[in-house]
């Protein structure tokens, strides 16, 4: 591409781009004649994949901004509109701890109110879980989640769920990738105020917390024993600056656990100033918490990521600390859940185990020692 097709671009997106933060770092480059970098914002339009999109924050085609959300969402309202009756009509938007993740959320909304699509949008940041919940909860027939999971604090996104609460699969997945890249130039987003009072923006927050909490509390298998010896566990859990403090906190609680959170990381932070990387599978990102929990003769050390869908564990291993990978984590609650079934006598008649090819094989071994019939599956939500 040359200099001259990337300046055309770069005019081309200030046309179209309503953030003013963004079209000032696109101006000041073509100031500049920053060529490199311009080249890299835009040599190419961002990819709207199976997953939806993800990338680097800032202005530019090749970047996660206000416009490429506004692309997206134009692509995925095209497709409900051809596909979903009118009256079912509807989608649930969250949002992570991420820079600029509830003004991406809020731009979502204002262009599905202005293709005559309800959104129902949370007021401040959930888990992705919540989202998948909510879904479900109010009949919608998709959802949105703006988060890059453990992605570094550069890096923002785009995840969309259908009626089912689940990521999109085919033959979903391929028809609003089609709608997405379809949609060029300027894109409409009704006025967030005009929106509200036509009903085609709702704010949703505590109805949905509770039934959450409540659902999630319920999927105990054995909850008097929880109540009654839970207080003696000690467990040190850190959000890692993401949205899962409140939903975690309150269903261990609930439960009947003592939970200490990691105070330096409890408060939402999309710069995630206390770790290069927010994964919670990963040592490094562990430490503060593995320090309170030797400090204060913990049993357990649980992380999540930015977004809530990704679990990390610690235990003590004599002297020191043993983080579990998810195969080691898998497997034990593999051998809990139908142990306790099969104690309690509520084991279904034919059980079933699905893991995909990717995870090992020691947890399909445990499912066929206590009788269920069990499947390995592709990667990818296929």
């Amino acid at each position: 591409m040359t200099d001259e097709e990337i300046r055309i671009k770069a005019e081309a997106y200030l046309e179209v781009e309503s953030s003013l933060d963004f079209k000032a770092e696109v101006e000041s480059l073509l100031e500049k004649e920053d060529m490199a970098e311009l080249g890299d914002r835009f040599w190419r339009e961002l990819d709207f994949g199976t997953g939806g999109l993800r990338g680097v924050i800032g202005g530019g085609s090749n970047r996660i901004n206000t416009y490429t959300i506004c692309r997206a969402t134009q692509g995925l309202a095209n497709y409900i509109i051809s596909y979903v009756p009118e009256e079912e009509r509807g989608v649930v938007i969250a949002f992570d701890c991420r820079n600029y993740s509830d003004v991406f959320a809020r731009q979502a909304a204002r262009v599905f109110a202005a293709n005559g699509i309800k959104a129902w949008l949370f007021t401040s940041l959930r888990p992705t879980p919540v989202l998948s919940f909510a879904v479900r909860r109010l009949s919608a027939c998709a959802g949105v989640m703006i988060t890059a999971s453990h992605n570094p604090a550069e890096y923002n996104g785009y995840k969309v769920f259908w009626a089912d609460g689940a990521q999109v699969v085919p033959p979903h997945d391929k028809g609003i990738i089609a709608e997405v890249r379809k949609v060029n130039g300027h894109v409409a987003a009704m006025d967030m105020k005009k929106a509200e009072e036509e009903g085609l923006i709702i704010s949703i927050d505590r109805e949905i917390d509770d039934a959450y909490r409540q659902m999630a509390v319920n999927q105990s298998l054995n909850p008097e024993m929880m109540r009654r010896s839970g207080n003696r566990v000690k467990i040190v859990y850190t959000p890692l600056h993401g949205a899962g403090t409140l939903p975690v906190e309150g269903v261990l609680r609930e439960l009947g656990m003592t939970v200490m959170t990691v105070s330096q990381q409890r408060e939402p932070d999309g710069n995630f100033p206390t770790v290069d990387f927010p994964n919670p599978e990963i040592a490094s990102a562990l430490e503060m918490a593995l320090k309170l929990a030797e400090d204060n003769g913990a049993d357990l050390v649980m992380a999540t990521d930015p977004d809530a869908d990704r679990l990390g564990i610690a235990v003590p291993d004599g002297e020191k600390w043993c983080l579990l990978s998810g195969n080691r984590l898998g497997a034990l609650l593999i051998d809990y859940i139908f142990r306790i079934q099969k104690e309690q006598g509520i084991m279904p008649a034919n059980p079933t185990f699905v893991n995909t090819i990717v995870t090992t094989g020691l947890q399909n071994v445990i499912a066929e020692y206590y009788g269920a019939k069990s499947f390995r599956v592709l990667t990818g939500f296929k």
